[in-house]
Parts: structure tokens; sequence; C-alpha cells
């Protein structure tokens, strides 16, 4: 009897129905729960990796073309220049804005290209006009006028000669070899890091810093050396760019370091949405920025992805005319991981504790 009511009690303190709130409670302890957030996440990141790039690379739109004038815009009679008259049919043709800068000579233009401040050239030529494109300073600008300019000229009346000033490398004709090797540098950077924690999780914080910079400075090396030594896709300035893709590659892992302290198994989130979501498509390297929707262009340069691309860009086509403001923009991103991740370095779900010995080991 004692025992049938001792089954009976049992029975009934184990075998009642749980709550709605003791379900989830214990829904939410087991791996079951992570994995089907995981499952949404994945399925919208999916989304919105198709549609970041779709909506920036897909359909690339002019909005506005700096574009630099040799000589003036007006006759003295007020009568518009030939030049005048093809730049107003250009930008009926491509429903969009060529950027006017007047310049007095033509060295004065072509400077302006060499510093990135104007991505073509027109003057006149004979009867006509020429217009000077630099296929380096953007492809997908650069065929975009090309493309156009015989067409504007023959409706306008304006006979036109087009001419690249400066071409992009034989072994790059699209110019996109730039923007892979930064991406490669981008995800290996922080994909890098993801491994540290998952293998090397004991690392303490100074060891953890030093080991991405020792994969950043070998990872930058083995990228530059394939497409340069092995594949001769591009001449590349080896030391400038090797350093301008280690640099890349460090800032991308400790900005998941940074987010992994902050926000734990999640870090993935914000820094794939910061990188690759968001940071790549802007970055200008697949599509110049004057094609790219304004704001995406004008946040692109502030992101590393587009950082690493403006200072590969400018390294290997514009070597004379380098700039600092890429270089201040990887390197603050690295400072602010850097000094996130070590702040707040005992959020970080790794390291290892190191205890004092016992005294009676210590009096052995």
């Amino acid at each position: 009897m004692v025992d049938q009511h001792g089954a009976s009690g049992s029975h009934g303190a184990h075998g009642r129905a749980l709550t709605g709130a003791e379900k989830w409670a214990a829904f939410k302890k087991s791996p079951f729960f992570p994995a089907c957030v995981l499952v949404f996440i994945l399925a919208a990141a999916a989304g919105l990796f198709a549609g970041s790039y779709t909506y920036t690379m897909a359909n690339p739109t002019p909005r506005h073309v700096p574009t630099a004038v040799v000589g003036a815009k007006t006759a003295p009679d007020g009568v518009p220049t030939r030049e005048k008259v093809f730049a107003d049919g250009m930008e009926k043709a491509l429903n969009a804005s060529l950027r006017l800068t007047g310049y007095d000579t033509y060295a004065q233009a072509r400077k302006a290209v060499e510093e990135q401040e104007m991505f073509a050239i027109l003057r006149p030529h004979g009867k006509g006009v020429e217009l000077d494109v630099a296929g380096a300073s953007g492809a997908s600008v650069a065929q975009l006028l090309t493309t156009a300019a015989p067409q504007v000229g023959e409706a306008v009346g304006v006979p036109v000669r087009v001419k690249d000033i400066r071409p992009l490398q034989q072994g790059d004709p699209r110019g996109l070899a730039l923007f892979y090797i930064s991406l490669a540098a981008v995800i290996i950077g922080f994909v890098g890091a993801i491994q540290l924690s998952v293998h090397a999780r004991a690392l303490n914080p100074a060891e953890r810093i030093a080991f991405t910079v020792v994969y950043a400075l070998l990872g930058g090396f083995a990228i530059a050396a394939v497409v340069d030594w092995w594949l001769g896709a591009l001449d590349l300035p080896f030391m400038e760019s090797w350093l301008i893709l280690a640099l890349t590659m460090f800032t991308s892992g400790m900005v998941f370091s940074m987010f992994n302290t902050l926000m734990g198994r999640w870090a993935m989130i914000p820094t794939w949405g910061l990188m690759v979501l968001l940071g790549n498509p802007s970055s200008g390297g697949a599509v110049s920025w004057p094609l790219l929707p304004s704001l995406l262009g004008h946040i692109g340069q502030w992101l590393p992805p587009g950082a690493s691309v403006n200072a590969q860009h400018t390294a290997v086509y514009f070597g004379g005319s380098q700039h600092l403001f890429p270089f201040l923009v990887l390197a603050g991103w690295a400072v602010l991981s850097c000094a996130v991740f070590w702040f707040w370095r005992h959020r970080h779900p790794g390291g290892r504790e190191t205890h004092a010995a016992p005294a009676h080991a210590a009096q052995e």
C-alpha cells in the first residue's frame, strides 16, 4: 500500500502536464532554440544578401559623374560651346548629371583625374570634342560614357572622339580583380577570427590579437602572391598591396572579435551585416561610386571594405596620388575594435584563467 501510494505520489509529482511557460523555458534551454533562431537568421541573411547585391550591382544607374571641362562653357557671344552642347546631350541620354568643373588647361584637368576627383575630361578637338575617360577610375563609368558618347555626338551634331587615358591592366579588363582580393581579405579576416574562437578558445586577449596579426600578415601575403606572382592577373606594388590586404584582414578579424565580446554567439549577425551586406556592395569595387545610390556611395567610403578597395585601387593605378583617408578609416576601425575587445575582454567567450598554486603545494 505504501509502495502504491509512493508510486502514485511520484507519478503525480512528475507526470503532471507542463504549463506553457515551463515548456517555453525548457525549449529555450534546449539546443533546438538556437537552431531554430539560426534557421530564420540564415533565411533572412540569404534574402538580404541577394537583395543588397542586386540593388547595387544588377542595374547600376549614373547619378552624377564628375567631369572636367577644359575651356569656357560659353563662347564670348553667349552661345554655348560645342563642349556644353555635347555635355547637355550626354546628361539627357544618361538621365543623369555630368558634374562639370572647368579647368583652364588640360594639364590641370589631367591632374584632377590622377587625384581621382574627376572621372572624365571633355575638351575641344578639331571641329568636335574629345572625351577622355579613365577606365582605372571606374570601369563601369568609363564603359557607360564610351558607349553613350558616339550616339550623343551624332544626335547633337558634334563629332566626338573617345580615348581611355588611364586603362585597366591587361589581366583585369573588367576592373574586378581588386574588388575580389579585397573581398577575400574581408571574409577570411572575420572567418579567421571565428575559427580562433572555436579551435583556440583558450587564447587570452593579447594572444588572440597577436594571432590575428599573424594570420592577417600571412593571408595578405598569400593573396597578393597568388594574384600577382602566380596568376599574373595584376601587377601590384607588392609591399603596399600586401600591407593594405593585411590591415584589411586584421581589421575584419577584430571587428568580429569586438562583436563577439559584445554579443557572444550572435556576433556573426552584425559582422556579416556591416562587412558583407552593407560594406562590400557599397565599396565601389564592383560598381563605381557615381553609379551607386548616393547614400551608399558615401557610406561605403567609411567602412572597411570600401576603404580597402579605395586604398588598393589608388596604389595600383594612381600610385603617385595615394590618399591618407582610406588608411585612417581602416586604422580607425581596427583601433576601435581592439579597444572595445580589450576593455570588455572579461566578457569575451574565451580565454583561460590562471589560478594561484595551493598553499600546501607551495609549502611542499
